[in-house]
């Protein structure tokens, strides 16, 4: 497996983000993943920067490591032709290091331009428009498409990179593998869900195309300070206890927080290593690495609790997570 930071803007402030992406690539991380969201989960969170401007910036304070956005939804708060040419951009100014992932959304960020929230169905059918324009704009020259969903008039990208940009797109189930699967080069999941990376495989077998990257998420509340640290993580990542399918319809941070007013303490400390133990993170990758995932995104919680989580990082937890889980 490759380890990877998550560089959460919902904790963090732009510059804060951008300091942290450089330290993490000292650390030795091998990718670094970007959130990309116009608000906050949790208030308590209060925080939500251009994930964009961000990476532009994170792309000039990194050498080698691999950026990625994680995820972007191309279907309303962006309309796809803007998604491709930012890509390109990030593309361009990283040296070609750069994945773009792409999902179907979440009502706490797409609501904001007031189109509503289309059923999960029409969301599927926007995400996978959105993903033929973006690659007709990757393939140069001049794109123009009137579909169901978006209209594309004599868009092309005149700062198209050398190495086209790799698409993932975040699948939670059947239908979005299924629908997904052949149409981008990575996976990406925060559950370690065996049957979804077996489907995965299976699905882009069937079309004579290769097996694909497959990457996960995992939280981590790191601290010396157990008690502090499982606080921390109730305060803040909360919300990560009602799973994808309810939290993408939720459209709010007050909605977010009534919805997990009844969380304790001790239900997030059994969903998410807190405290110091190395071993308790690795224990916790491990199921990815057997679902078959091929990378995993670690998220520390805290914006202000980056620097002792990167300290180890470097020192004892990517060492031992490379050692027990190759």
């Amino acid at each position: 497996m490759r380890f990877g930071y998550t560089l959460l803007t919902e904790q963090a402030g732009p510059r804060r983000l951008v300091a942290d992406a450089a330290r993490a690539e000292r650390a030795g991380f091998a990718f670094q993943v970007m959130s990309d969201h116009f608000s906050p989960w949790l208030d308590e969170q209060g925080h939500a920067p251009h994930a964009w401007s961000v990476l532009g910036a994170v792309a000039e304070v990194t050498g080698d490591v691999e950026l990625m956005s994680f995820v972007t939804c191309p279907t309303m708060r962006y309309h796809p032709a803007v998604v491709a040419q930012q890509a390109a951009t990030v593309q361009e100014l990283s040296g070609g290091r750069f994945l773009l992932g792409l999902g179907s959304g979440e009502n706490l960020n797409e609501h904001v331009v007031g189109r509503g929230w289309p059923p999960v169905n029409v969301r599927h059918e926007m995400l996978a428009e959105a993903l033929q324009i973006i690659n007709d704009l990757f393939d140069g020259g001049y794109t123009n498409r009137a579909g169901q969903h978006f209209r594309v008039d004599s868009a092309k990208l005149w700062d198209l990179p050398q190495r086209r940009v790799p698409i993932g797109v975040a699948v939670s189930g059947d239908q979005s593998v299924d629908r997904f699967a052949a149409a981008s080069e990575a996976m990406i999941a925060v559950e370690p869900a065996g049957a979804l990376c077996r489907r995965w495989d299976e699905a882009r077998a069937q079309l004579g195309l290769g097996s694909s990257r497959k990457i996960g998420q995992l939280p981590v509340s790191w601290g010396r300070d157990t008690g502090e640290a499982v606080r921390r993580a109730r305060e803040q990542f909360r919300w990560f206890a009602g799973g994808w399918k309810v939290n993408a319809e939720l459209p709010g941070t007050q909605a977010f927080a009534a919805a997990t007013q009844y969380v304790r303490e001790e239900d997030v400390a059994a969903a998410i290593p807190c405290g110091g133990s190395v071993q308790a993170v690795v224990d916790a990758a491990r199921p990815f690495r057997d679902a078959g995932f091929t990378d995993l995104a670690l998220v520390q919680v805290g914006g202000d609790h980056q620097d002792e989580f990167l300290d180890a990082a470097e020192s004892e937890l990517l060492p031992e997570l490379r050692s027990q889980l190759r």
